[in-house]
């Protein structure tokens, strides 16, 4: 509902809904307790008994098209942002009926139809999410808030600094509202933070803040109220630190050794149910039958989702790898026969892809460290924050795991972010969102939400930069199912991949070597999109097969014509896409030259020369006259 006044109606009608909204979801947990006890329900189950008030102040208080993202403790949210019940527990028993297919689990509940963007078992993983999904709200001009829910535990996390302080600095619509338990897992919170009012955290941010009794339903729906309002007045971020107690275990195996009984004892007196409805049975708002009538009507909706979990069926094992990516994508673009040729580099080959993106897609725009006012570490981005301005030419603090994160958000919502990290190194940073996020996602949520995030970053050796700005992790990155992943070599790749990466619907990577961007060459005029999915055979030859890919390219095709002059013809295939492997070019090759040597910027053990390797022995053993080679960087 838009919120129009700050202070809750307690008339008979809302007080009724607000005790049922808290005693659907404690009844319904009782249920799922016992279910786990009964193994119906396995892994973890985090229960949110004593924390009914949160939910039931803020949620109903959405509107449709506002976003939600919630924690691992999720099964109140869900249920009171309107997911079915029967789905939910049948997402918690597995079955393919759930609202996520049973791929997710108690902590990842999913429903795109509601704006429900699920749990995160990565503890504050939600927030940079949340604030993404605020920017694409932001940037398209809608009024719509993003609620994000998370633990006291999260505010020791980096992500949760990060995201304060974005949110913040841009403006945002987001609601973040703090469930303050007292301990993360089994850690009081006095023993892990030194200053104990998570409130004052954000206030440092300068976001307006306010701390609310968690247990009273009416104090939370009352600053839940306020703060809406003024984030509909002001476009800008609000906090709310709800203090609260959760009755039951961290999750369901938790033998609770940190705690005194009696502590949870006395917690459970001042519950949020039990303090609401004697309040309104004093007060004459409710009678005992309109309880056991409530309760009735909660128990039979409860045997009916039992039911509906109960009959649902375990996903076949042959579609459990479907939705890892799209099953749909856009055809391989046609390309434009060469017209006349112009002299440039690698690093304005990208920049011209970039700019290309940028005018033809309004949904497209570039974020990082430095690409603004600075123009980009290596120069990629130099002038376009005159041309496209701070609003697409997005300069971020340094914080790779807030922004990342937040261009993950940004692409689930609709936009089409470029994400520069300056350097592969520092992408380590933000290794959690790329890889518990934007690669997990679609099959998380059963094809419910795609990442179409393109992420662009720096990687190989250049000279006297010593071992941190040394790496070539694209091999790491290349081991994750659920990513695309790119290593233009040519200028024509470099300009050509950058579109058609942005038009798929999964997350792209693409490693541009940092000792190519001063690499001149001639490059067509009306040079385009190209295809992302084919390795290239750049040099045709008969005696051997040398597969290589980005910065490697021209060693190993200058080593070509090195072996030529032994009289050994040498093909070199440039393997352009590092996940998933043309193999079909790769084989084929093998099958002509019966011969192979991977040459590869990454270390060598566990490398992707390796993986290679590993895959010809499989798939080509009969075919090789000769023992696999490879060549990879010194350890």
């Amino acid at each position: 509902m838009t919120v129009t006044r700050t202070k809750p109606r307690l008339d008979t009608a809302h007080v009724r809904d607000l005790l049922r909204m808290m005693l659907r979801i404690r009844m319904f947990e009782e249920k799922c307790a016992e279910s786990y006890t009964q193994e119906k329900i396995r892994g973890f189950l985090h229960l949110y008994d004593g924390e009914e008030a949160i939910a039931a102040g803020i949620i109903p208080l959405l509107e449709d098209q506002d976003r939600l993202v919630a924690t691992y403790r999720e099964h109140g949210h869900a249920l009171a942002r309107g997911v079915p019940m029967g789905a939910v527990l049948a997402e918690m028993y597995g079955k393919a009926n759930g609202c996520a297919g049973g791929r997710g689990g108690s902590m990842h509940l999913f429903d795109a139809g509601r704006n429900f963007y699920g749990g995160n078992a990565i503890v504050g993983g939600g927030l940079p999410l949340a604030v993404g999904l605020a920017l694409a709200d932001r940037m398209q001009g809608t009024d719509a808030t993003t609620a994000c829910f998370f633990g006291e535990g999260a505010v020791a996390e980096g992500e949760f600094h990060e995201s304060q302080n974005l949110a913040k600095l841009w403006g945002l619509p987001v609601l973040f509202v703090c469930e303050n338990n007292g301990y993360a897992m089994g850690t009081r919170l006095d023993l892990t933070e030194s200053e104990t009012d998570i409130a004052t955290k954000a206030r440092s941010y300068a976001i307006t803040s306010e701390v609310v009794d968690g247990m009273d339903v009416v104090a939370v729906e009352a600053a839940a109220r306020r703060a809406l309002q003024t984030i509909a007045e002001t476009g800008k971020p609000y906090f709310l630190e709800c203090r609260t107690y959760r009755f039951r275990a961290h999750s369901m195996f938790d033998a609770q050794l940190y705690r005194p009984k009696s502590e949870v004892a006395t917690w459970r007196e001042k519950g949020p149910i039990v303090r609401f409805q004697n309040w309104a049975m004093q007060s004459g708002l409710l009678h005992e039958n309109d309880v056991s009538e409530i309760k009735s009507q909660i128990a039979a909706e409860i045997a009916e989702a039992v039911a509906f979990a109960e009959s649902g069926t375990d996903e076949p094992v042959a579609t459990l790898t479907q939705h890892v990516m799209a099953a749909d994508r856009p055809d391989p673009p046609k390309i434009a026969t060469p017209d006349s040729m112009v002299e440039t580099t690698y690093r304005d080959a990208v920049k011209s892809a970039i700019t290309d993106a940028m005018t033809r897609d309004d949904r497209v725009f570039l974020m990082g460290e430095d690409v603004g006012h600075y123009g980009g570490c290596y120069a990629v981005s130099k002038g376009l924050l005159d041309q496209f301005g701070p609003d697409r030419i997005r300069d971020t603090p340094l914080s790779e795991s807030g922004f990342t994160g937040a261009g993950i958000g940004a692409a689930i919502a609709g936009m089409r972010p470029i994400v520069e990290v300056m350097t592969v190194n520092f992408s380590l940073l933000a290794l959690d969102q790329i890889m518990n996020t934007a690669a997990t996602l679609r099959h998380m949520s059963n094809g419910q939400f795609g990442v179409p995030v393109v992420i662009r970053m720096a990687t190989g050796a250049g000279k006297q930069l010593a071992a941190q700005h040394s790496h070539s992790l694209e091999g790491w990155y290349a081991h994750i199912p659920g990513l695309r992943v790119l290593a233009p070599a040519t200028l024509e790749d470099a300009r050509g991949m950058l579109w058609t990466a942005l038009q798929d619907p999964d997350p792209v990577l693409i490693f541009e070597n940092v000792m190519l961007y001063n690499r001149q060459g001639q490059l067509a005029e009306n040079a385009g999109p190209v295809d992302i999915d084919r390795a290239v055979v750049r040099r045709a030859g008969t005696d051997i097969t040398l597969i290589t890919y980005g910065g490697s390219l021209f060693k190993t095709l200058d080593a070509a014509e090195a072996l030529a002059k032994d009289g050994i013809n040498a093909e070199v295939i440039d393997l352009r896409s590092l996940r998933p492997l043309d193999m079909e070019t790769i084989l084929a090759s093998v099958a002509r030259t019966h011969r192979a040597v991977v040459v590869d910027e990454g270390w060598r053990s566990g490398s992707l020369a390796a993986e290679i390797g590993m895959r010809l022995a499989e798939a080509a053993f009969y075919d090789l006259d000769a023992p696999l080679g490879r060549v990879c960087s010194a350890e």
